[in-house]
């Protein structure tokens, strides 16, 4: 059974490409380094700038907590939102995103995490 984004029937033009990242991702917040990867893929999608995703294994997740917040893209899927929350009343609402089950043409997202650039102190690409 296939899960193909519907989006391309009606913009076939419509690219979201994933590609590997080579450069090392590091994520702060309240000046704790809440993901740190050499292995995050780059998305490069129509219309926006390249976003980064890291995979789940180089993202503190103790520190994320799900939220209601949901979101959906015809090109990727459903969206989920986490609140990253360091303590201390430091906390970055909905800051974090990712696709649990995106469409076949994004799979690549599938345990990977993005964040908000003006949520978190830095996203540091080096």
């Amino acid at each position: 059974m296939t899960n193909s984004a519907p989006g391309y029937a009606k913009k076939p033009e419509h690219r979201v490409d994933l590609l590997p990242e080579s450069k090392h991702i590091r994520v702060t917040f309240g000046g704790t380094v809440i993901a740190d990867t050499k292995a995050a893929i780059r998305c490069e999608e129509t219309g926006h700038g390249p976003v980064y995703y890291l995979p789940e294994k180089d993202v503190r997740m103790e520190l994320l907590h799900a939220t209601d917040h949901k979101t959906y893209c015809p090109f990727k899927g459903d969206c989920s939102y986490w609140t990253i929350d360091v303590g201390g009343n430091k906390q970055a609402e909905n800051a974090v995103w990712g696709y649990r089950a995106p469409y076949d043409e994004a799979l690549g997202l599938t345990g990977h995490y993005a964040f908000y650039p003006n949520r978190v102190d830095a996203i540091e690409v080096s």
